[in-house]
């Protein structure tokens, strides 16, 4: 290859700072949308802890035939909904993502009759899609805008498909949020819910030297639990969408911050390797001009 010019140096160092000036922005937004992810999380997790220990205490003294999302089927068709990005550029958030479900399309689609993935974010759906995988449901150009509404709207037609027995078990996969640099890749059932969870439930009566009083429920408990069960769901699926949105924000940042890192190594070695060069052509014009004078005596 020819050696570069001092023009294409310049012209490259002049590129790399400009994606530098980029990724550094992108880095500021990342930040600041964490920030406020990180809020969101924080103000949810008391409502979600309290709407568990209530929907505990009831499940612990009612029977599981009280209410359909309480009744276990044998788990012959699946739906797997997958929380990934609309964007990239933020590391390996996403294919972690992508290699997990299909680990769990590999693991659960030949044991069951159908497996169904749905897919709230662009960058899973457009890779499922390449695969010829059947999609059944989309959410896509959400853009971090998480809000309560699209929790709900979500998790009524996950509790619809329950219900009218179309799906026999329906999971989320999503990333949790640890810290800006560490993310954590979770799996978890929705519905029906899980034996374990009820059990949390049964100790409350188990535990020794508690006091354990039945209620009198009004409306009835069936009436209650028809209410709280499905909006269980909604906060479940709406704390994985914040989750979602600050692991995705906190890969970014970290990304963008090792592109800025990257590129102001790569500008210091370029800035070099300029001077070399240059060095290299004044060194090289002087002997040609001490040569010339040389001759001329």
């Amino acid at each position: 290859m020819p050696k570069a010019s001092l023009r294409d140096i310049r012209k490259r160092i002049s590129s790399v700072r400009s994606t530098r000036q980029i990724t550094k922005a992108m880095k500021m937004v990342a930040a600041a949308k964490l920030r406020r992810a990180q809020e969101n999380i924080l103000a949810h997790r008391p409502y979600a802890a309290k709407m568990l220990e209530v929907l505990r205490s009831l499940a612990a003294r009612t029977s599981p035939d009280a209410h359909p999302l309480l009744k276990r089927r044998e788990p012959q068709r699946i739906e797997l909904v997958v929380l990934t990005s609309d964007r990239g550029l933020c590391g390996a958030f996403n294919m972690t993502l992508i290699q997990r479900a299909e680990r769990f399309v590999e693991e659960e689609g030949a044991r069951i009759q159908s497996l169904a993935l749905s897919f709230i974010g662009r960058k899973g759906r457009d890779y499922f899609r390449r695969k010829k995988v059947p999609i059944r449901r989309e959410y896509i150009n959400l853009f971090g805008k998480v809000d309560y509404p699209l929790a709900a709207r979500i998790g009524q037609e996950l509790v619809q498909s329950y219900v009218e027995e179309r799906v026999d078990a329906v999971y989320l996969l999503y990333s949790e949020f640890k810290s800006a640099i560490q993310q954590r890749v979770v799996l978890e059932k929705v519905l029906p819910l899980d034996s374990d969870f009820l059990k949390e439930g049964e100790k409350e009566k188990e535990s020794p030297g508690a006091a354990v009083v039945d209620y009198i429920y009004e409306p009835s408990a069936a009436e209650i639990l028809g209410k709280i069960l499905p909006m269980y769901v909604e906060v479940q699926v709406y704390r994985a969408l914040l989750e979602s949105a600050a692991s995705e924000s906190g890969a970014r940042m970290t990304a963008m911050e090792n592109a800025t890192k990257n590129a102001g190594e790569m500008i210091d070695k370029l800035t070099l390797v300029y001077n070399k060069a240059r060095q290299a052509a004044i060194t090289k014009e002087l002997i040609e001009i001490v040569g010339g004078a040389e001759a001329l005596k």
